[in-house]
């Protein structure tokens, strides 16, 4: 009897001596700013088959040592079986996580280790529709948008036959949305949301929802990322973050030949008429566009994919990192299953990975600065400037070498080269081998 007593208290004590250090670690943690985020996506379906959440957590040291310092995680929650895609955008269950994945535990536990190692953590969620089998549907069917004959349909003009499109018209559905999106913000002490197909659902909804959220949190910060590009995602809605696609579709095409000064436009065209202190979300792949190919294969070869990470997240910041990318993974990742990663492959391309994103966090221009294009054709050419110095990046978009001429501003003077941390003195010109690309520094 005595025995299990003690057994008893000590459980007890280490019950509550973990408490302490999550509530510990969630009050010394502090997110950063939106325009200093790096962010790592979390696909948890290339971690493990099977409790997947404990195997992100054991990974967070690696994970942390690239320089990120928020992680986006993939929908968690359980999946729906009627018609079912074994998508985890199919939920049945808003406050739930699917066995697929752990427990409600393993999560917080995941969200504890991410701010101990001074990471934001953000969850995926879905507004636009839910499972077939969510629980909202058995008792609430006018929550759901129906045709003429009172059916349940499918998002208009998508394929996505795994999914009933809710109605947002229905003012009960959408306080039992905000209600379960405080869940995890207050239950388990997340930083935001990434809120999938967030130009489908009404600016309106955005805008009540993030304001709650926001009282929610209390003295914490939270990040809301849409994925989306409608403006009134930041003028109604309130989103601190949106979708750079235009800039990644017009990457690509610089890379299939257009000229490399089309990059400045795009990058114009989208910052523009954002709101002060918003930010595009900058990608050179993600779990939609992983489906279609790896960036190994979209920008060549592996050093093409570093030469298009470089001219993606410099220009203006918004850096994103997909999981699988840090180690050079070469295909295909159909996130509606178990895809296994092995991550020890490729060393040298995490540690470029890990170089890159040190310099985006160390100098505040090269995230954030003025942007002075120098267009050419074949080298992606620009100074960044601010309090932290003036930058020269030079990205060799080709798989060839080409010559740069540099403006008069740094022909014939020394620098630093940020990335090898060697100095020299600069000629007229530069020669850039195949995908090459310099982070230079004015002494």
């Amino acid at each position: 009897m005595k025995k299990t007593l003690l057994i008893l208290v000590a459980l007890v004590l280490m019950i509550a001596q973990g408490l302490f250090r999550a509530q510990a670690a969630n009050a010394k943690f502090q997110l950063p700013a939106v325009s200093d985020i790096a962010m790592y996506q979390v696909n948890p379906r290339v971690f493990a088959p099977s409790n997947s959440l404990n195997a992100v957590a054991a990974r967070i040291d690696s994970i942390s040592a690239l320089g990120v310092n928020v992680m986006w995680v993939m929908p968690i929650y359980p999946i729906g079986k009627e018609k079912s895609k074994n998508s985890p955008y199919s939920i049945s269950d808003y406050k739930a996580i699917a066995p697929e994945f752990g427990t409600i535990n393993d999560f917080k536990h995941l969200v504890q280790v991410c701010h101990e190692h001074g990471m934001g953590i953000i969850l995926d969620w879905v507004a636009n529709h839910t499972a077939w089998d969510n629980v909202w549907m058995k008792d609430h069917k006018d929550w759901y948008t129906q045709d003429e004959n009172g059916n349940v349909i499918y998002p208009a003009h998508t394929d996505w036959t795994d999914v009933a499109d809710l109605n947002y018209d229905n003012r009960e559905m959408r306080a039992a949305m905000i209600d379960a999106m405080k869940f995890w913000i207050v239950n388990c002490g997340i930083d935001g949301f990434r809120c999938d197909v967030a130009d489908g659902v009404p600016a309106d909804f955005w805008k009540e929802a993030i304001d709650e959220l926001r009282k929610a949190a209390g003295n914490r910060d939270i990040v809301m990322l849409a994925e989306g590009s409608r403006p009134d995602n930041f003028t109604v809605g309130g989103f601190d973050m949106n979708y750079g696609w235009a800039y990644k579709s017009d990457l690509v095409k610089v890379w299939k030949g257009a000229p490399a000064y089309d990059l400045f436009s795009s990058d114009r065209k989208e910052y523009e008429p954002l709101p002060k202190g918003k930010v595009k979300m900058r990608f050179t792949t993600n779990h939609d566009q992983a489906t279609q190919a790896s960036t190994v294969t979209e920008f060549t070869n592996q050093h093409g994919a570093m030469a298009a990470y470089v001219a993606t997240i410099f220009p203006h910041g918004g850096a994103l990192i997909y999981g699988s990318q840090e180690v050079g993974y070469d295909k295909t990742i159909n996130f509606f299953k178990y895809v296994p990663v092995d991550w020890t492959a490729h060393p040298e391309v995490y540690r470029e990975y890990q170089k890159l994103i040190g310099l985006y966090n160390k100098y505040s221009a090269l995230r954030k600065g003025e942007l002075i294009p120098y267009p050419d054709r074949d080298v992606m050419a620009f100074m960044k400037t601010d309090a932290s110095g003036d930058f020269l990046v030079l990205v060799n978009v080709r798989n060839a070498a080409h010559t740069f001429d540099l403006p008069q501003q740094w022909a014939g003077h020394a620098v630093d080269n940020v990335y090898t941390g060697k100095s020299m003195k600069l000629a007229s010109k530069v020669n850039l081998k195949p995908f090459q690309y310099f982070i230079l520094k004015a002494k």
